[in-house]
């Protein structure tokens, strides 16, 4: 099988067109056609089911995808091996975790690793649904609970707590809530969807219905943590956040301050076979120094979050 041709097989794949396969590799539409159409008669199966909406794998062609996404994957590993230098760290890293850790906390922060790493290229990946790096879609992950793939190296970085908030304006004008009971009289915002890039992104509502019984909801619902992290700042309503999305916005008070709250565990993940690289460990020893940096700034946030854990449990 052409290599050239199996490449662009594998773009069509995952784009799902022609066309959309042509603008990532650069190609016209009709030669990517053409490209396909050649290793489906020297290969004598079909790969494709033509639609009019686009492009499905045949059962054969699903099979050559898996076999030729597991080359890339084991070629991108080889060479990032290659590339990196026996006596420092160099080559790409590319990183994954929530749009909510990464847009509030770690993006602010990673100036500082590539000044002190300049041999090292980042990309970083901003998703709330979970990257395999098992099938090298990034080299490591920043999980917000632990890991369940057994074959993942995991490092438990700290636990973060999840205060409830509301802005200044909103608790002017509509008082301030002091308990699960009161939060009937205020509008509560929450996360939409079905995959939350937390286990406990609504559990203001969930622990409300177990011990009052109430009929609490979520006036508002959005499936960005960030954006509820806005909604609440410009007056909306009240919900909860955790730290290291709040304090990226300074106009959010902290309220109820006597309830127990539950803690996002965060984790820093990656494959087996990247145990001994020199890129992975640089990041890993970044990332805990820049964590130790900011439970001091803001009061051991870590050291409150272990407290309140047990509280957490216990809910």
């Amino acid at each position: 099988m052409d290599w050239d041709k199996l490449r662009i097989f594998h773009a069509v794949a995952e784009a799902g067109s022609f066309t959309h396969a042509g603008e990532r590799l650069n190609l016209s539409q009709s030669a990517v056609s053409r490209q396909i159409s050649a290793l489906e008669e020297s290969l004598r199966v079909p790969l494709f089911h033509r639609h009019a909406r686009g492009l499905i794998l045949t059962e054969q062609g699903e099979t050559l995808n898996r076999t030729v996404r597991e080359m890339f994957a084991k070629l991108s590993l080889t060479q990032a091996f290659l590339s990196e230098s026996k006596l420092k760290a160099a080559g790409q890293i590319k990183i994954t975790t929530t749009t909510g850790f990464g847009l509030c906390w770690l993006t602010p922060r990673l100036n500082r690793f590539i000044e002190a790493h300049p041999e090292i290229d980042v990309t970083l990946l901003l998703e709330d649904d979970e990257l395999d790096l098992g099938m090298r879609e990034a080299d490591v992950a920043i999980r917000m609970h632990p890991p369940k793939q057994p074959d993942l190296i995991q490092r438990h970085l700290t636990n973060f707590p999840m205060p409830i908030y509301a802005s200044r304006s909103y608790l002017d004008k509509h008082g301030v809530p002091t308990d699960l009971a009161s939060l009937e009289r205020h509008q509560l915002i929450g996360f939409s969807g079905w995959h939350p890039p937390l286990p406990n992104a609504n559990w203001l509502i969930e622990l409300s219905h177990k011990k009052c019984h109430s009929l609490l909801h979520n006036r508002v619902e959005i499936n960005s943590l960030p954006a509820i992290a806005h909604a609440i700042s410009s007056g909306m309503g009240v919900g909860s956040l955790p730290v290291y999305i709040a304090n990226y916005y300074p106009g959010l008070v902290q309220i109820m301050h006597d309830q127990s709250l539950p803690v996002v565990e965060a984790y820093f993940v990656y494959p087996e076979e990247l145990r001994t690289s020199k890129r992975i460990a640089v990041f890993r020893d970044f990332l805990l120094a820049e964590i130790a940096s900011y439970q001091g700034q803001h009061g051991s946030s870590a050291a409150y979050a272990e407290t309140v854990a047990g509280q957490a449990r216990e809910m």
